[in-house]
């Protein structure tokens, strides 16, 4: 029997290599974390640092190379087929791309009456199509709109059907993968604004991945940082907004651009390219960018450690943590 205090999401020691050539690219490597219920978890790291891997391996929408993910205690990696159709209607996605994820030649009301029909839900065409109209009403929709084709929405409006369709089954767990990044800025406040919306309302537990940190500071609880397939740092959202300790949190966090002009962070400097992660730097990842890299970094692999209650980094550099 699963303890309240079990996390609804637990991911363990996960790893998901991509065979290109002869050689392996790292694209998560050794990542843990977890989930409680109500709890929106936000994911971040530059470009390629593995974070839309990590939501679809959770989903298990890529299979994973190594380690565990665990739904309620129990090991996804394990579920048969026919057990993770039934656990899909528990497991939901909000795709990227709303303008690619929404297949253009079917009406809305097909494609969210395709997520009811394949878990049996609101049988019956009424039944369906109040369901539908539900849906619609909830992401700020028209009932109306059930009978138009995607093509006939803006980009904000197609994100909304996307979260729709992901509501539709009554998930418990969504992992909203950049829902912002494809769509025009002037719009982007409307889908945030819904998702927290949603959050509240409907009492969702979210894997929300960005490059927006100041959307993530909005709607996160907490922030795991990610660089190049590891985990740098973890800490509730104000702890890492406001005490940051690894040195690429840090530089992250100065290059976010300031609503205040006055408001000026200390510069960071970072030297070099992102190295490719088909062959990682040894030791610390972050070492051949990082201003603070001694000789030491490049000899191990920095655990995850807690230095303040419920704050975790991997750095050797205990000097560096400081207050920011």
């Amino acid at each position: 029997m699963n303890d309240t205090a079990t996390p609804l999401i637990e991911v363990r020691h996960l790893t998901k290599y991509f065979e290109v050539g002869k050689r392996s690219l790292r694209a998560v490597d050794d990542v843990s974390f977890a989930i409680h219920a109500g709890e929106t978890l936000g994911l971040v790291g530059e470009s390629g640092s593995g974070k839309s891997t990590i939501g679809r391996t959770v989903l298990r929408l890529l299979e994973r190379t190594g380690g565990e993910v665990r739904y309620r205690g129990d090991d996804l990696g394990k579920a048969s087929p026919e057990q993770m159709r039934k656990l899909r209607s528990k497991l939901q996605i909000i795709f990227q791309d709303p303008y690619a994820s929404l297949n253009p030649k079917m009406r809305i009301s097909a494609i969210l009456a395709e997520a009811l029909a394949t878990h049996g839900l609101h049988k019956g065409k009424a039944a369906r199509e109040k369901r539908i109209a539900q849906l619609l009403e909830t992401v700020g929709l028209r009932p109306e709109h059930a009978s138009r084709f995607p093509h006939e929405f803006s980009g904000g409006q197609r994100q909304r059907i996307g979260v729709a369709r992901a509501l539709a089954v009554e998930p418990e767990f969504i992992v909203a993968d950049e829902p912002l990044s494809a769509l025009d800025v002037s719009i982007q406040a409307q889908v945030i604004n819904l998702l927290a919306d949603l959050r509240e309302r409907l009492s969702l537990t979210m894997l929300f991945i960005s490059h927006d940190l100041d959307v993530v500071a909005y709607l996160c609880d907490r922030v795991v940082v990610l660089y190049l397939g590891k985990v740098m740092e973890v800490a509730t959202t104000a702890e890492l907004f406001e005490r940051p300790q690894h040195p690429y949190t840090r530089a992250l966090l100065a290059a976010s651009p300031k609503p205040d002009p006055l408001q000026t962070g200390e510069p960071v400097a970072l030297q070099g390219d992102i190295p490719s992660p088909i062959a990682p730097p040894s030791g610390c990842v972050f070492r051949t960018r990082c201003p603070h890299a001694i000789e030491a970094c490049a000899q191990a692999v920095p655990p995850l450690a807690e230095t303040t209650a419920g704050h975790h980094v991997a750095c050797i550099r205990k000097e560096l943590f400081s207050p920011a």
